[in-house]
């Protein structure tokens, strides 16, 4: 049997009530300190985080979903019928409910309704306005629902729930943990399988089947590339072109269960590989390694940044380094999550953090390598949650 074929055992899925109660908790404690009577939420990622309503219906842009966090107690769903069912096993202590998608007024004066019976004319609401924030709903009920809302004052939170979400419980500890170390299994199998005449389609088709039989519930982010001596694009989707000797491959995933993602590449060589390449790998293991001593409570992700950046480019204008923006990122029930590792962001690093460390280069002729790994943050440090890629780049043989 092969590692892909291997499950591990794992976690409890799901969350228990308490776990739900603290997350609104906290978002009611910031409500306290900025004189807010409510927080307004009207994206997947929030209305998933703080009542549990997980489904992939997501993928549909038709219907618009509300969720209203009062002072205290419960939050308020405000959504089409076809969600109710399902929002009525979630942590929610009222729903209310309208046949979508309608002609005209989809929700709106259903959820102007419900905000006004917390916040009063003179009131403050709030709702995430900033980087990597969403309302989704059509613009022009937007603007509806804040002419019908005036003079009520929307106020932006975004740094404070996406504070809330960076800290991650037990629970989602736990769960993450879990996908990133089934996916390293999965990873540390493909020398057993990928071989030269393979085309790079039937590589991505492969590795999702290995991921989702050793038991993840979903590949919904997969990228990579290959090329001889190396690749340049590391978002495209694959093509028909067969393995080769001399090509490096690279395969980006973020794999998901219950809900949690991983979020880490690989790269391989095929039979042999340029100097170019092994020392452009030695350069991101030598950068991983830089971020896993700066990652730590009390740093930055502009530490984190820095202590990469001084290997991959010790000389900006000369050295190997790309223009990619970001040495890494959050992780969570997204893909991708905030902070992000950048020289400006100063966001305070603390324990219970969840991140990616994911530096890049630029070695050759304009060839492109990134390497990936998931680490949690503890109070004493970083604990990787991947299986460590080794200082070489591996070649199948």
């Amino acid at each position: 049997m092969t590692i892909s074929q291997t499950r591990l055992t794992p976690p409890v899925r799901g969350f228990t009530e308490t776990e739900f109660a603290n997350r609104c908790s906290a978002a009611q404690q910031v409500m306290a300190e900025q004189n807010l009577d409510a927080m307004l939420f009207a994206s997947e990622p929030e209305i998933r985080y703080f009542t549990g309503f997980m489904t992939p219906f997501w993928q549909s842009p038709t219907r618009p979903w509300f969720l209203v966090l009062p002072q205290s107690g419960k939050p308020i769903a405000v959504i089409p019928t076809i969600g109710v069912p399902l929002m009525e096993t979630c942590y929610v202590g009222d729903i209310k409910s309208w046949a979508s998608p309608a002609a005209s007024d989809d929700g709106i004066s259903l959820l102007s309704e419900v905000i006004r019976a917390h916040v009063p004319d003179a009131g403050r609401m709030g709702v995430l306005m900033g980087r990597e924030a969403t309302f989704r709903a059509p613009l022009a009920d937007i603007f509806v629902l804040k002419d019908d809302l005036a003079p009520r004052q929307w106020v932006d939170v975004t740094a404070a729930i996406q504070y809330i979400r960076m800290i991650k419980s037990p629970a989602e500890i736990v769960k993450t943990s879990y996908i990133c170390s089934l996916v390293s299994h999965v990873f540390a199998d493909i020398p057993h399988w990928l071989v030269a005449g393979i085309p790079l389609a039937d590589v991505f088709r492969e590795f999702k089947k290995r991921t989702l039989a050793a038991g993840a519930d979903d590949v919904s982010y997969l990228v990579g590339s290959a090329g001889q001596g190396g690749y340049r694009d590391i978002i495209a989707p694959p093509d028909e072109r067969p393995m080769q000797q001399g090509d490096i491959i690279m395969l980006d995933t973020g794999s998901v269960w219950d809900g949690y993602f991983s979020d880490f590449d690989r790269n391989f060589a095929i039979g042999h590989a340029s100097d170019a390449a092994c020392q452009a790998h030695h350069q991101l293991y030598d950068a991983t390694e830089a971020a896993l001593v700066a990652a730590k409570p009390g740093s930055t992700p502009a530490d984190l940044y820095a202590a990469m950046d001084a290997i991959l480019r010790p000389d900006a204008e000369s050295g190997g380094g790309d223009d990619v923006g970001r040495y890494g990122h959050g992780l969570g029930i997204q893909l991708t999550e905030p902070p992000s590792h950048t020289a400006w962001d100063h966001t305070e690093l603390a324990a219970n953090m969840v991140l990616t460390i994911e530096p890049s280069v630029v070695y050759g002729d304009g060839f492109l390598m990134v390497a990936e790994e998931n680490i949690l943050i503890t109070d004493h440090g970083a604990e990787l949650l991947t299986t460590r890629v080794t200082r070489d780049l591996p070649v199948i043989i």
